[in-house]
């Protein structure tokens, strides 16, 4: 059996009047990674603040390895972005990066080999004598998660990782996420970019208003909020046939439907592919995707929102 390497139980944090999170639960297991999931303002970072101590719980009980979290372990153990970025901006990149793994407890010259090895790898080698307030928004967020990857931790938390980065910079964010896993980190991911849940995470939690909504495998999670869905492009006309299926999302040349509750696939794609006006060139039935999960839960205005 996997050990948890976190272990949030019966969690509630309230400020003056103001619950925040109520009653959560939730285990992470070792060597997994896992999406924590929800709005913004719903209970995350408050959370992640009490698993690390920077908040006391005002109930509940969160721990690290069946221990409440200490200090130590942040230099050694523990690789955390917060949801708010620090670093010393008028430092050169190597010098921050290098200060950082000196911190971690790396020799400063395994700090200095590791910190040029990733800067070459994320495009920024030639920014590494460049103090760090000259670069971009998105420059200096690769940095800053170089710095909480330094010295592969055991548990790696990440706030957001990949928010300013453009599709290409994040796709290789999140590779590098997965061989810090693969190497046996267990990763809790904080996003609102749902494909890189549905690509890198085992099991999810989601919170809203500061309350568990969901929580399990992504797959379980998914197929917990509704049937399948029924995917389809095409050219011409898309009738309405209320008996079989409901119109769920409609664009000029692709569809979702649902399926009524005695309707199959089989008869949906028989009625469709008899209709004169309508030439099918794909039909896919799926389960429903994780930002359908989070309209359920949150509705259309709140994810238009993130």
């Amino acid at each position: 059996m996997t050990a948890n390497h976190v272990s949030i139980s019966h969690f509630s944090m309230a400020f003056g009047r103001k619950k925040v999170v109520d009653d959560l639960s939730f285990e992470v297991k070792k060597g997994e990674v896992f999406g924590f999931l929800g709005a913004n303002g719903s209970g995350k970072t408050t959370t992640l603040r009490a698993l690390l101590g920077i908040y006391e719980p005002s109930a509940g009980q969160l721990l690290i390895n069946g221990k409440r979290y200490q200090t130590h372990l942040a230099s050694r153990k523990l690789g955390y972005l917060p949801e708010e970025r620090g670093l010393y901006k008028k430092e050169t990149v190597l010098d921050i990066m290098v200060y950082f793994g000196m911190l971690k407890q790396m020799s400063r010259q395994a700090a200095r080999n590791w910190s040029l090895e990733y800067l070459e790898r994320v495009g920024l080698s030639d920014k590494a004598k460049i103090k760090l307030e000259k670069l971009s928004g998105g420059q200096q967020q690769k940095v800053q998660l170089g710095v909480t990857m330094m010295n592969n931790p055991e548990l790696l938390i990440l706030d957001e990782p990949t928010k300013g980065l453009d599709p290409v910079n994040r796709r290789l964010l999140m590779d590098m996420v997965e061989e810090q896993n693969t190497g046996g980190t267990t990763v809790i991911l904080v996003t609102h970019q749902m494909e890189e849940v549905e690509r890198l995470c085992d099991r999810i939690v989601m919170l809203k208003d500061g309350k568990q909504r969901a929580y399990g495998t992504t797959d379980g999670v998914r197929s917990s909020f509704g049937s399948d869905i029924i995917a389809l492009r095409f050219d011409g006309k898309l009738p309405a046939n209320e008996n079989l299926y409901a119109i769920h999302k409609q664009l000029p040349h692709y569809a979702e439907l649902k399926p009524r509750e005695h309707a199959t696939p089989h008869a949906i794609l028989q009625a469709l592919t008899s209709e004169p006006a309508l030439e099918l060139s794909l039909f896919e039935v799926r389960k429903p995707s994780l930002d359908d999960v989070f309209i359920n839960i949150y509705g259309e205005s709140a994810s238009k929102g993130q």
